[in-house]
């Protein structure tokens, strides 16, 4: 139909119009357009939301494809245990590689976002898993261990500023009440990405039990990585973005490096409780070394590590639904929402883990498993030596989701600027990876299987127990607008929508504004 297509050109949120009343006495009104200005057209919608090329739901997708074709194809990769590869040493040492520069990195990569913007910023980082992926296929064929380590530490540079854009978008960019959806939706799309990576070994290798994952397995990763690191150069500035309430996200308007390494350093000293947050940071990538490798790369045959590895990220979707539509639950208030979360996690803590347990104690050791002949698990196995431990993999990747859900949800429920927000995803990107470096530097030195999980349940735990008192006192039900605006150099008007915008000036100077012409000549906002 002709009218379905909304104008080009819309009017500023805040532009003022000229109005008369029933009495004939005219006044000035502030205005909200009925729809933002951009590419919309009406009833367009996704998940029950408006979406046109600005709209954070538009760029919530974009970053999403990004790293469904980049991570996604990553994790797909570490998933089968040794990066596709018999012996697992090349991928430990790459591993520890990657999260040694990934923790450096990732400290100072908030301030990089905010000066570079999130486009070109994910874009770069697109580029790591590239070669990355490209440094596996060439060792198919010539054993160059050092291109491997290589590629996995330039991956950590180019990991480090990708995670940070993209934890910047997922907080800062949706209102309070839609945070825990987007990352449930952000979830879902990516672990699509690592399901439909983890289908291409597992067709390829489909009667494989033995020996690496063929060249076609890389090579098919190697060209939807590149696809990712090219789509994000059509992200929108974050200056454009709008959200359905006309109102923009916060960041800082005129960046340098000076005031963006103050900015990192104010992230801590304003509220220094949350360090308390940062052994879950730690922990929440240590249980990938025993899942893929201790686990699923030395237990099951290469074609079962490849069911095992889609069955593993297909529950990491199924946890993001439920636990980030739990998040964003609107019959509880947000600080009691936080509490039944961390309950909930503790709860999933001692079950699953505890369940794993139960398992490894009846395991072979690595030494057994390193033994000429030793035969691995098939699927074709059934009854308790494979179906109870596929299920346990598959709970495994459903805790995964409801863990990494939970710590973004708790960051964006500390803040909605844009700018705190790139801080606080660097500070947890890098501390993450430091997490990682140790578990994967532990590996690479044949610690016990053993020794391996009950190093990873322990950290959990202890975790859980010092981010309580952060989770239980300090999230809040909503945050000031005047709390996030510290963190830059916005006014009210510049972030509000329009309505937001008369609120805040009434709420300012209320006799000015509630004064008609007819009392005093004052103009009215309404």
């Amino acid at each position: 139909m002709a009218d379905e297509k909304q104008p080009a050109v819309a009017p500023a949120p805040d532009a003022p119009r000229e109005v008369t009343s029933k009495d004939g006495s005219s006044h000035e009104e502030i205005t909200t357009p009925t729809r933002p200005p951009g590419w919309m057209y009406k009833g367009f919608k996704v998940f029950g939301h408006e979406l046109w090329y600005a709209s954070p739901l538009f760029q919530l997708l974009l970053v999403s494809l990004v790293c469904f074709m980049c991570p996604g194809m990553y994790n797909a990769l570490s998933g089968l245990g040794g990066g596709g590869q018999v012996d697992h040493k090349a991928q430990d040492d790459a591993s520890t590689a990657l999260y040694s520069t990934f923790a450096v990195v990732a400290f100072f990569s908030g301030s990089i976002a905010n000066k570079l913007g999130v486009r070109l910023t994910l874009s770069f980082g697109g580029l790591g898993y590239v070669i990355y992926i490209a440094s596996f296929l060439s060792y198919n064929h010539n054993q160059n261990h050092g291109f491997v380590v290589f590629a996995g530490a330039l991956l950590g540079v180019c990991a480090g500023l990708l995670w940070t854009a993209q934890g910047t978008i997922m907080m800062s960019y949706p209102t309070e009440d839609m945070k825990g959806r987007y990352i449930s939706w952000f979830w879902i799309i990516f672990n699509l990405g690592a399901v439909i990576g983890s289908l291409i070994p597992l067709g390829q290798n489909i009667n494989k039990v033995a020996g690496p994952v063929t060249d076609g397995t890389y090579v098919g990763f190697l060209v939807l990585t590149l696809i990712g690191a090219v789509l994000a150069l059509c992200l929108c500035d974050v200056g454009k973005v709008q959200r359905e309430d006309g109102s923009k996200v916060i960041m800082m308007k005129n960046p340098s490096w000076i005031t963006e390494f103050k900015g990192l350093f104010e992230t801590i000293t304003s509220a220094p409780w949350v360090v308390l947050l940062f052994p879950m940071f730690f922990a929440s990538n240590t249980f990938y070394t025993y899942q893929s490798n201790d686990m699923n790369g030395s237990q099951f045959n290469t074609r079962t590590r490849a069911l095992n590895n889609t069955l593993y990220w297909l529950a990491q979707i199924f946890g993001a639904v439920i636990v980030g539509y739990a998040l964003d639950f609107a019959g509880a208030r947000r600080s009691v929402r936080a509490k039944g979360s961390f309950i909930a996690l503790i709860i999933l803590t001692f079950a699953i883990w505890g369940g794993g347990y139960a398992w490894q104690k009846d395991q072979v050791t690595r030494e057994e498993t390193a033994e000429e002949g030793f035969v691995t698990v098939d699927w074709s196995d059934g009854g308790k030596k494979y179906v109870g431990p596929m299920f346990l993999y598959m709970f495994y990747g459903f805790y995964d989701a409801a863990w990494q859900t939970c710590i973004y949800w708790y960051m964006g429920a500390l803040s909605n600027s844009g700018r705190k927000a790139a801080n606080l995803a660097g500070f947890y990107k890098g501390i993450q990876s430091a997490g990682a470096a140790v578990f994967w530097r532990l590996d690479g030195l044949k610690k016990p299987f053993d020794t391996m999980f009950g190093a990873t349940w322990g950290l959990l735990g202890g975790a859980l127990l010092i981010a309580a008192p952060v989770i239980w006192m300090k999230i809040q039900d909503t945050v000031p607008l005047e709390e996030d605006l510290k963190f830059s150099d916005e006014t009210v008007a510049d972030v509000a929508g329009a309505q937001g915008a008369a609120d805040q000036a009434v709420t300012a100077q209320p006799e000015a504004v509630r004064t008609s012409k007819e009392g005093g000549g004052a103009k009215e906002v309404v």
